[in-house]
C-alpha cells in the first residue's frame, strides 16, 4: 500500500470481503457515498438491511483514537442521543482485512437539515446541548485537541512549502495569513477560559441528517476536544443578523441541558478563519490521492487561489471586527 495512495487496492471485491470477514453474508451491492477523507460504501446484505462501511484512511488515526471515537459515538447513543454509532459485534467495533482498518454502520437516511424554522433550530440545539453534557462527563486520552497553531500557521506553512499559490501571490498570501493568524492567536488564546471538552469537532450541515422525527448526527470522524461554540458556528449562515437569530434559537435549546459560555461568541470568526486556512492545506495534503484532483480540479487553478486570498481578505475584516453579540 502506497503512502500517497492508500485506496489504489480497495476494490468493490475487497470491500465485500471484509463485509464477510466480519460475518456478514454481503449480496454483491456496492454503493459508494460521498467521502473523501475516508471511504465509505452502503453494501447490501442478504436478509437484511443494507450496512454502511466506513474505511479509515490509513496512517491518519492510531486505533486507540479510532477506538475512542468509537466509544463516544456509543456512548452517546445509549443517552438515546440520535448519533449514527459503530455496530458492536462480540465486543469489536474496530475491524481489519488485506490492511485496511473499517467499521460498520446502520444505514440511516435523511435529508439536508434547512434549519429554516425557530423550531428546528431549537431541536438541533437541544441535542447538540445533551452532546456536551454527556462530552463534559469524560475526556479523551488519544483523540487530537483543538490547536490554533495546528489548524492554522502549520498549514499555511505547508502551503507555501509546496509552492501551491502562484509566484505573483505567495508573497501578499504569506502577509496577509500572517496578519490574520496572529490576530486570531490574540483572540483565541487560550480559547478565551473556556471550558474544553470532547465535542463533534465538525458539526457542518452535511453531517447532519434530518427526518421527520427530527436530526441525527453521523460522522465523528473529527470528534476532539475543544470548545463547544466549535460545534456551533458551521450551523450558521448569511448575514450578521441572520446568524445572530440562528444562534439565539439554537442556544435556547441547547441551555436547557448546559449553560454556554458566552465568551466563547468571539472565537466565531476566529475558528472560520482556521478552517479556511486549514480546508486548503487539507486539499493539498490529499492532492496525491486521485479521489482530490477529481472532486477539486479548480484546486490547482490561479482563479482559486485569487478568490482564496480575497476571502481571506474579508475575513480579516471580520475577525477585527466587534463579535456576534446576542
Amino acid at each position: 500500500m502506497r503512502p500517497e495512495t492508500p485506496y489504489a487496492n480497495l476494490s468493490p471485491d475487497m470491500v465485500l470481503a471484509a463485509i464477510d470477514a466480519a460475518g456478514y453474508c454481503a449480496d454483491g451491492r456496492v454503493l459508494a457515498l460521498n467521502s473523501y477523507e475516508n471511504r465509505v460504501y452502503q453494501v447490501g446484505i442478504e436478509a437484511g438491511d443494507p450496512l454502511v462501511a466506513k474505511f479509515y484512511r490509513p496512517g491518519r488515526w492510531t486505533d486507540a483514537a479510532i477506538l475512542e471515537e468509537h466509544a463516544f459515538a456509543r456512548e452517546l447513543a445509549a443517552l438515546e442521543i440520535p448519533v449514527v454509532a459503530p455496530l458492536d459485534l462480540a465486543g469489536v467495533t474496530l475491524h481489519a482485512h488485506a490492511g485496511f482498518r473499517y467499521a460498520l454502520f446502520p444505514r440511516r437516511g435523511g435529508r439536508w437539515p434547512e434549519l429554516g424554522t425557530a423550531d428546528d433550530r431549537q431541536w438541533l440545539g437541544r441535542f447538540l446541548g445533551r452532546i456536551h453534557q454527556a462530552g463534559r462527563a469524560a475526556a479523551f486520552a488519544h483523540r487530537s485537541r483543538l490547536e490554533v497553531g495546528e489548524l492554522g500557521r502549520k498549514s499555511r506553512d505547508f502551503l507555501l512549502r509546496g509552492r501551491w499559490l502562484p509566484d505573483y501571490l505567495a508573497p501578499k498570501y504569506e502577509a496577509l495569513t500572517e496578519a490574520l493568524i496572529e490576530e486570531v492567536e490574540r483572540l483565541a488564546e487560550g480559547w478565551r477560559g473556556a471550558r474544553l471538552a470532547r465535542i463533534h469537532g465538525d458539526c457542518h450541515r452535511g453531517n447532519i441528517l434530518w427526518t421527520d422525527a427530527g436530526p441525527h448526527f453521523v460522522d465523528l470522524d473529527d470528534c476532539s476536544t475543544g470548545p463547544a461554540v466549535q460545534d456551533l458556528w458551521m450551523l450558521l449562515a448569511g448575514d450578521a443578523e441572520e446568524m445572530r437569530a440562528q444562534l439565539s434559537d439554537i442556544l435556547e435549546g441547547y441551555e436547557r441541558f448546559l449553560p454556554f459560555d458566552r465568551r466563547e461568541l468571539a472565537l466565531i470568526e476566529p475558528l472560520r478563519a482556521l478552517r479556511m486556512i486549514h480546508y486548503s492545506a487539507w486539499i493539498a495534503r490529499r492532492w496525491s490521492d486521485p479521489a482530490f484532483p477529481r472532486a477539486f480540479p479548480w484546486f490547482a487553478e490561479t482563479r482559486y487561489w485569487e478568490d482564496h486570498y480575497r476571502a481571506l481578505e474579508e475575513q480579516l475584516a471580520a475577525v477585527e471586527a466587534p463579535p456576534l453579540e446576542l
